[in-house]
């Protein structure tokens, strides 16, 4: 496979022949233009082959167990294997294991994709239930890999390498992150329709939380094979301080942040100190992070998704340290659907009345799969209008008419720090700052009022509404989240 690399040298070699023809200080000029088109496509280079990425040819694959049937609340097929994903340098084979899952009696008709299974669970058959047994009873089959840290299964060593070399070449194939945890999820598509005994080409959904919810999030960028996707806890938008922005980064450390003591970063773990040290600059990591972002934020790739009709649902979490910058998010991303579940995030329990139950996955993966069983769409998000008068925050909150929302409730807390601090995470929504709206479902409008506190100079607000579906006589319930607003207090003359 080839993959991103940082030097250029056929574009460098041209253009210091074509320098001799010129007095110094133009071929100087011409020098420095070069070695910045060199650097600029450095990091705008594709990541992905994704040629070598569908050809199974190079999977190199290694049976563990071959295809047998499993009983169970529904008998299936299933096969473990091992294949190659791919090279992350020169000599460093990216070797993971893969778990396929069929109806015993017939091909599936696509399949559900995970990574957050590790390789000893796969070691073990697969004995579905929930929502995935509900998709092999339709024909749905089950593909389940690896995305983990290398050290949680015997491989620190690589983990570790891999960071030192991103770290200093910023060389995105280096990183685990970027380069062989999205490609791991194409390639296990490419093994699995392999299988063509076992496989029909169709629908492939994708989901997972954290890691298993960012690199689908990519992965889906590159690959129109991947029709559906539900993350939690995961990068979704480019806001500034994912860039490098220095302003952003000037704020960030002014109320308590810091490079040492943020766990947030660029579409992960932050990895600026380390390149800082390694002998980077400021401004080629802000090269870096503006030269990936397109090929990294579903919020740079919207309309190329939904002219895929590719079905999509995140679960940011509203205290998360990796997608910690609902604010910016909500301000330029309002039609991103997402569900905000109160106080929720890497580590948090939640506030007491969060939506326990909603049922999105589910739902998204059901009606993906089989949208003749469901008579309308999943709730998108709605507008939300506020005004500050007498006293109170005025709220009105609209869908269309006929969108079938059925509740509406608000979520609101005071002067919350900017994104990504320290204090951003640690300050929950109070217990009394929640309660329900008042609407009208027949005209899709949802309404409430907050009365202010005179101290505070913002207020950040979001809404839930839930829709009830029924799948095959059991009732399933959603719900969605209007974008996530901060509105200023402060007096102006």
């Amino acid at each position: 496979m080839t993959g991103l690399t940082l030097q250029h040298p056929n574009k460098l070699s041209t253009g210091c022949l074509i320098l001799r023809h010129y007095s110094p200080k133009v071929s100087m000029l011409l020098l420095c233009v070069g070695l910045w088109l060199a650097s600029t496509e450095a990091y705008t280079a594709d990541i992905f082959d994704m040629e070598a990425i569908r050809d199974a040819n190079t999977l190199e694959t290694r049976i563990l167990q071959p295809w047998k049937t499993v009983p169970g609340m529904i008998a299936t097929r299933q096969l473990l294997v091992t294949i190659n994903v791919g090279q992350i340098w020169p000599g460093q084979d990216y070797r993971i294991p893969i778990r396929m899952v069929v109806p015993a009696d017939r091909k599936a008709r696509g399949f559900h994709l995970t990574g957050g299974n590790t390789p000893a669970r796969l070691e073990q058959p697969v004995r579905p239930g929930g929502t995935n047994l509900e998709l092999l009873k339709g024909g749905v089959g089950l593909v389940m890999t690896v995305v983990q840290e290398p050290g949680s299964y015997g491989q620190a060593r690589l983990g570790g390498e891999s960071e030192r070399r991103f770290a200093s070449s910023l060389n995105a194939r280096h990183k685990i992150q970027y380069w062989a945890w999205p490609a791991t999820l194409m390639r296990a598509i490419t093994a699995a329709y392999a299988e063509t005994d076992h496989f029909h080409r169709g629908k492939v959904a994708v989901s997972g939380g954290s890691k298993n919810g960012a690199s689908p999030s990519m992965a889906i960028i590159h690959d129109n094979r991947m029709t559906a996707l539900h993350a939690t806890v995961s990068p979704i938008w480019e806001s500034p301080l994912r860039l490098c922005d220095t302003k952003a980064w000037e704020q960030h450390v002014a109320v308590g942040g810091g490079q040492r003591g943020f766990s947030g970063g660029h579409f992960g773990p932050n990895f600026n100190r380390r390149a800082l040290e390694s002998g980077h600059t400021w401004k080629e990591l802000q090269d870096f992070t503006r030269g990936i972002s397109s090929q990294v934020f579903i919020s740079r790739n919207l309309k190329a998704l939904r002219d895929r009709n590719v079905s999509m649902l995140f679960h940011p979490g509203t205290h998360d340290m990796v997608a910690y910058d609902l604010a910016w998010g909500g301000a330029n991303h309002p039609s991103i659907p997402v569900y905000l579940g109160a106080n929720s995030g890497h580590g948090k329990k939640g506030h007491p009345q969060t939506e326990r139950d909603q049922q999105n996955k589910t739902v998204l993966l059901l009606q993906h799969f089989f949208p003749e069983e469901f008579n309308s769409p999943m709730l998108a998000p709605p507008e939300v209008e506020t005004e500050v008068l007498d006293g109170s925050l005025h709220v009105t909150v609209r869908f269309p008419k006929g969108a079938g929302e059925e509740t509406g409730r608000i979520w609101w807390i005071y002067n919350r720090y900017p994104d990504g601090s320290p204090q951003y995470l640690q300050q929950l929504i109070p217990e009394d700052h929640t309660k329900p709206m008042s609407g009208d479902a027949s005209s899709g409008i949802w309404r409430t009022e907050i009365a202010l506190d005179s101290s505070a100079s913002r207020i950040d607000i979001f809404t839930n509404h839930r829709k009830t579906f029924d799948y095959q006589g059991r009732l399933y319930k959603t719900y969605i989240s209007s974008p996530y607003t901060r509105v200023s207090l402060k007096k102006t003359d």
